[in-house]
């Protein structure tokens, strides 16, 4: 089943992530990741020596008792994809399997995705592409909030009076 783009939503989960910033006065995504977990009273960790198949930067795992972010080693961009991997976990996205996510895309595959796509046009899109156009876009909103905080004051500060406005 399929769903449609929401940045109303998105919007809504990056004020929900940032008032448990400043609940626990978290001004690094590092500890805005740990105030995630605790708000949600499920662990978070952090895994950044596993290596990852071709393609891959992250993968956040789902266990019976925690959540694992695993991150490539020697990204370019730790942060972006560390809170593109909270997305997933705050919006409990439910995943693909990685053999799944990262088949080859040969020649073949490429056409027929495309052709897929463009038969699909202003049809709901799958909740795959949502679920990844979802964390992508709220990694971007938290990491332009979690820059401001930094660039304006004592970040805690700047947390308590965004969270203050709204």
């Amino acid at each position: 089943m399929g769903a449609n783009r929401s940045h109303r939503r998105v919007a809504a989960a990056v004020d929900a992530v940032c008032d448990a910033a400043a609940r626990a006065e978290a001004v690094s995504l590092r500890h805005v990741v740990d105030a995630v977990a605790r708000e949600r009273q499920r662990p978070i960790e952090l895994d950044f020596t596993k290596p990852m198949a071709p393609g891959v930067c992250g993968q956040r795992r789902a266990y019976p008792d925690r959540d694992v972010i695993v991150l490539a080693p020697g990204l370019p961009d730790l942060d972006r994809t560390l809170a593109h991997e909270l997305g997933h976990i705050v919006f409990r996205h439910e995943g693909a399997e990685i053999v799944t996510a990262t088949l080859e895309a040969g020649d073949d595959l490429i056409a027929y995705m495309l052709s897929q796509r463009s038969r699909r046009r202003g049809d709901e899109q799958p909740s795959d592409e949502v679920a990844e156009w979802e964390a992508e876009t709220f990694a971007s909103m938290l990491l332009i909030r979690l820059n401001t905080m930094q660039g304006r004051g004592t970040p805690v500060s700047v947390l308590r009076y965004d969270e203050a406005i709204g």
